[in-house]
Parts: C-alpha cells; sequence; structure tokens
C-alpha cells in the first residue's frame, strides 16, 4: 500500500482541527486505500505543541515521515506556517503535492470524493 501524508491545520482550533485530520485519514484509508501518515495526530500525545522546542522536534520527525510517501495530500484553503514547511519539503523532495479545497471537503465527509 502506498504511504500519503495528510497535511492540515493542527494550530487555531485545535480540538476540530484533529477532529477532521481525523476525517481525511478515515477517507484516505477507507476510500483510497492508502496508509495516511499525518504527524500532526500522533506526535502531539506526547510532545508539547506550546513549547518551541517540541514543536520544532515534532515538524522534524514529520518531515523525516514525509520522505517515505508517495505524495502529500493538502486539506483546506488556508496554509499554517507548519503546513508550508510540508509543502515545501515535498516540493524539494519530488514528492508529488495535492491540494483538497475547501469546496471538496464536503464531498470526503459524505464519502463522495476520490483522488
Amino acid at each position: 500500500m502506498k504511504k500519503m501524508f495528510i497535511c492540515s491545520a493542527y494550530r487555531g482550533d485545535i480540538h476540530g482541527n484533529i477532529e477532521k485530520a481525523k476525517e481525511y485519514c478515515r477517507w484516505a484509508a477507507v476510500e483510497c486505500g492508502v496508509i495516511p501518515i499525518a504527524p500532526h495526530l500522533f506526535f502531539p500525545q506526547f510532545l508539547d505543541d506550546e513549547m518551541e522546542t517540541e514543536r520544532d522536534l515534532g515538524i522534524h520527525m514529520g518531515l523525516n515521515l514525509l520522505k517515505e510517501c508517495s505524495a502529500l495530500w493538502y486539506f483546506g484553503d488556508s496554509i499554517t506556517e507548519g503546513m508550508k514547511k510540508e509543502i515545501e519539503m515535498a516540493v524539494k523532495l519530488g514528492i508529488p503535492v495535492r491540494h483538497v479545497p475547501e469546496s471538496d471537503i464536503q464531498n470526503i465527509q459524505n464519502g463522495g470524493l476520490y483522488l
């Protein structure tokens, strides 16, 4: 199975953004048949995103995971600072980047969008 890097917002509405990221991962796994890699769901379980050194460590570890992915899919119409770093790294590594705009996210939640 291909590994797909799931890139979406974390900061801001953290609880809401976590729930959205879970939906994106579920959709990627169930509907698209890929292994979703979403570091922003995993690393905050043991790293403190409010501590800059731990946030930087989490981003660094996520960028290392990105190297093992077939592509990066980013969700939504706004790009956070962390998302920008991930997208830039994907481009630098020659990893395909695909944007899923806000208008398509409703379709994902209803199970109707396929990439």
